[in-house]
Order: structure tokens, then sequence, then C-alpha cells
């Protein structure tokens, strides 16, 4: 195994099958696939999580578009920077992501898709290059302020305000990205499947993102990443007119109804489908129903 690969990814090639690609930010490689041709469709994971969340729509489409699944920097197959190197921050994340599709060069308007903090990151991209963006595609996902009436959850609220026991629990224990893969689901997950989300998370400094995204949370203007945050929330309506589908799981308890509320307000006219059997990690749940409603909707809304 190559030692700056975070963990042994030749175990999971039977699920995640796909070619490694790296770009180099400030000395460090973030890692994205790239497979097919055609249109780009770019797909961007949230947290606990990395590009594997999304190997069956990579599979399923690649054959017709070039897809395109970065890991955010200490995600994933990408490298772990301490803190002094990348300050994981939102801003830290959309700037990784506008130097990669920068970097590929990609002709034509882009279709993206976004989960969990993809969607942040994502839409701060799309609102400063809304020129660029043909469709969007929302999977359990935000890119705006907390809406008045939804409160963060206690489990969140504890990690981002009382450091010390969750930084044990998180970066000690994999806390995190093990309680994902029991409360993100409904159907429960098969045992390959939940090495395979978890196995990127393997160490305490492999584990610095997952705590990190959570402690970014903009959930006040004393938060680093809240100036962005409130920007793109400012600047969602820059997005008005480009085809927008909405894929929800009913059973997540931190991008709930009160958020998928928030989007139908922002997006009127957006395609909604609920999944009140699927959980946060709806694609997990749904994965031939969500494969079934992309491919309609984007024969839809060609480019």
């Amino acid at each position: 195994m190559d030692a700056a690969v975070p963990f042994d990814i030749e175990r999971h090639r039977s699920l995640y099958p796909f070619r490694s690609h790296w770009l180099i930010r400030g000395g460090h490689r973030l890692h994205y696939v790239d497979e097919g041709r055609g249109e780009a469709m770019v797909l961007l994971h949230g947290n606990p999580t990395w590009s594997f969340y999304y190997r069956q729509l990579i599979r399923a489409f690649s054959p017709r578009y070039r897809v395109i699944a970065p890991d955010h920097m200490g995600c994933g197959l990408s490298d772990r920077p301490d803190e002094r190197e990348f300050a994981y921050t939102l801003e830290g994340h959309v700037a990784n992501l506008k130097a990669l599709l920068d970097h590929l060069s990609l002709p034509g308007k882009v279709t993206l898709v976004a989960h969990d903090w993809g969607g942040m990151i994502g839409m701060a991209w799309a609102c400063a290059n809304a020129e660029r963006v043909g469709r969007v595609i929302l999977l359990n996902t935000g890119a705006f302020l907390i809406p008045p009436g939804k409160g963060l959850p206690w489990q969140l609220w504890f990690v981002k305000y009382f450091p010390l026991l969750p930084t044990v629990l998180v970066r000690g224990f994999n806390a995190f990205a093990l309680g994902a893969t029991v409360l993100g689901t409904k159907k429960g997950l098969a045992p390959e499947v939940r090495r395979g989300l978890t196995a990127p998370y393997n160490s305490w400094r492999n584990r610095l993102a997952t705590l990190r995204f959570v402690q970014d949370i903009p959930a006040s203007p004393r938060d680093p990443s809240y100036a962005l945050a409130k920007w793109t929330d400012e600047h969602l309506h820059l997005l008005r007119g480009i085809p927008m589908l909405i894929l929800w799981g009913g059973g997540d308890f931190v991008f709930d109804d009160k958020i998928l509320d928030e989007w139908r307000r922002r997006f009127p006219e957006a395609e909604v489908h609920t999944f009140p059997d699927a959980g946060h990690y709806v694609l997990e749940d749904k994965p031939d129903e969500i494969i079934a409603l992309m491919t309609d909707f984007l024969s839809r809304h060609p480019l």
C-alpha cells in the first residue's frame, strides 16, 4: 500500500473498482474519480462519507456521462494534512472544488449532485459559477443558514460546542462515522458496505475531517464559515431556472422536513421525490429508485 494512501483500498475494489486520480493542492493530494465520457456529472459527498457513497451512481451513469467524484481533503483517499496546512473550513473545501473543476477544463455545463456537506460546498461554487451549471440534483443536504424553527440536533450541538469528550469519541473511537452507518439508513447496510464507508477513518489522524466538518457548521456569525454560508444563502436565487431534482430520505433527523420545506420555498419549481422509509443515506436505502428518477430527469432536461 502506498504510504500516502490512508487505508487499504484494494480490500474494497469489488464495490469501488474505479481508477484514482489526484490533484495537488498546497502540497497535498486531493483524490477524485473521473469515469466515462460526455456531459460532466459532479458528485459531492458529505460527512462522514467519501466518493464510495456514490459508487452505484458512478457505475450507472459513467457509460453515458463523464462522472467526477472528489474526496474532500481529509476524506476518502485524499491526504490528511494537519490544521496548520489546511484549515478544514467551508472556504477551503470550496476552493479545492473550484481548483479541481478549473483543472479539468470541463466543456459545457455540469450536472451537480450533492449530499450532506456536499450541498453547501457545491452550491457555494455554483452560485459563483451559475453559467457553468446545467442541472442540480440534491440528496438530503442544505446550502443555506439554519432556517428559523430548526435547531441544531443535540448530537451535532454536543460535538460542536463541547469539544473535549466529542474529540475523544469521534477521533478516538470513530463514533461519528460508525454511528452514521446505523442512524443514517433505514434498511441497514451490508457488512462490506459498512466497512467501505468507514474504512478511510481508521485512526486518530484520519478522523480529523469528520470532527472538523461538524465543528465548522455555520450556526452563528462567530463561526469561521458563517460569512461564506451567508453569502451562499443570499445568492441561491442565481440558480433559479436551472432544472433541479430533490431526492429526500424522510427519516433523516438532521436534514429533516424543515430543511426540505426551505428548499421547496426557495425553489418551488424543483421536482421533489420523498422516501418516507429512507434515512440520511438515502442512496443506500433507495439506489434503484434514485437511479431511475435521475435517468428520467436527465433525459427530460437535456443540456
